[in-house]
């Protein structure tokens, strides 16, 4: 099913029904029982898209979780208990997030979920795990503007993300730009941040077009291009409409080294489904990619790719968020688990509290060093560049000396600062989960 604005307000309708209903959403008090129990496994939901226009994606996300699981389990599990993934395929469909996410707390049990690729989706199991006080990890980039404390994020912010690219293209292409995104909230917000970061390296925005999610017609699009002549494309178009965008680029004639498409999504998933002759010349702003030159990113290249899993042929920077976030929740665990002394006592919020301030050494973390900002539960990180080489692969062009901070109101310095207990406000009151 294709993800329309139609769908999106129906889904939000379900999500909303599904936090109201008694029989779906139930008090924390009616379950009596632990939600990891000695003797059994720990249960954890994989929520991602292995089918429709997000697959593309989300399939490799729900294959590296797995990965990762085989990983911990094969070192003694946690707690000397094996980690169980309970994995449901979400259909490209945001009503199926809202769905399964209360199939897997409500029946599954599962301590925590990690799934999502677009903030369409994290928004419509957002409700419900905040509902049920329970815990969530979205593992990619998001437009930020939120502040909540049933989630965490190991992916980047605006303000790890196109704060460096805009001038980048800037200053090695020129001023003028214009913004291609898909029709839902995080290229909407992404581009509001993208334009501060315009104004203030001189740019000039010469137009904005959005596609719907999973559209393939960017003829009308490329017509209007053609006309205002920029020097670069801004994209935050994603999923299977992002392999079309880059085909129809070549097709309508243009060329990467005139006026070049930079992007926050196209990594080496995106440029095998289209073919390298799409991708070569393009630029992606992300904290990983498969070139880096690190023996924890070589060793995990390596073993993931002649794993069972690896048969995409290819490592991407979504994927190692998500790789990150499952060990991010395995160190939450076990800090959780040492404060609350018993395996049956820790709850799902417990691990999130504990998870402040949880680093991930260069040992660990593919990209390098990372952190869990104790404040927003955003992750600190090095934003890096690359651009797109006729292999598929891709060259990092610039990469950040310094850790990043995550800044989820980076434009909206008046909403608040984001605290563990919620958005600290201008007039002195605490807003809890703020969507």
């Amino acid at each position: 099913m294709k993800i329309t604005r139609r769908n999106l307000i129906r889904s939000a309708s379900v999500a909303a029904a599904a936090v109201a209903a008694p029989s779906i959403i139930r008090p924390n008090e009616a379950r009596a029982e632990p939600w990891i129990t000695k003797g059994g496994t720990i249960k954890v939901g994989v929520l991602f898209s292995q089918s429709g226009a997000l697959a593309v994606v989300e399939n490799d996300s729900a294959q590296v979780v797995q990965y990762a699981i085989d990983e911990i389990n094969a070192n003694g599990g946690v707690a000397g208990m094996k980690v169980e993934p309970i994995i449901i395929d979400a259909k490209s469909d945001i009503k199926v997030y809202s769905e399964k996410i209360s199939q897997l707390i409500l029946r599954d049990r599962v301590i925590c979920t990690f799934g999502g690729y677009t903030s369409a989706s994290r928004r419509a199991v957002a409700p419900i795990v905040m509902a049920r006080d329970h815990l969530f990890y979205y593992p990619t980039c998001y437009e930020g503007r939120e502040c909540t404390q049933n989630i965490i994020n190991t992916g980047p912010l605006a303000n790890q993300h196109s704060q460096d690219l805009i001038p980048f293209m800037v200053k090695n292409f020129g001023p003028k730009v214009y913004f291609v995104g898909s029709n839902y909230i995080w290229p909407k917000e992404s581009n509001k941040n993208a334009k501060v970061w315009l104004e203030r390296a001189g740019g000039e925005l010469l137009g904005e077009e959005y596609v719907p999610l999973g559209g393939s017609e960017f003829a009308p699009i490329f017509n209007k291009i053609r006309q205002a002549k920029p020097d670069f494309i801004f994209s935050t178009v994603v999923g299977d409409s992002d392999i079309a965008l880059h085909k129809q680029f070549l097709q309508e004639g243009f060329k990467a080294d005139k006026m070049p498409i930079a992007a926050l999504t196209t990594g080496e998933i995106e440029v095998r489904a289209m073919g390298p002759e799409a991708g070569a010349g393009h630029f992606l702003s992300a904290p990983y990619f498969q070139t880096l030159d690190t023996p924890t990113n070589q060793k995990f290249v390596e073993n993931y790719l002649k794993s069972k899993y690896g048969g995409g042929g290819v490592t991407h920077y979504n994927m190692e968020e998500t790789y990150l976030s499952v060990y991010v929740w395995k160190a939450g665990l076990e800090k959780a688990l040492a404060q609350a002394g018993d395996i049956e006592a820790v709850t799902p919020r417990m691990i999130r509290d504990a998870s402040g301030g949880i680093e991930l050494g260069d040992d660990i973390s593919p990209e390098g060093k990372v952190w869990i900002d104790p404040d927003n539960f955003n992750i600190w990180l090095k934003p890096k560049i690359g651009q797109c080489q006729a292999d598929g692969q891709f060259k990092i062009v610039q990469a950040s000396e310094k850790h990043v901070a995550p800044d989820p109101f980076s434009i909206y310095p008046d909403r608040g600062v984001c605290k563990a207990d919620g958005l600290h406000t201008p007039d002195g009151t605490v807003q809890k989960n703020v969507l």
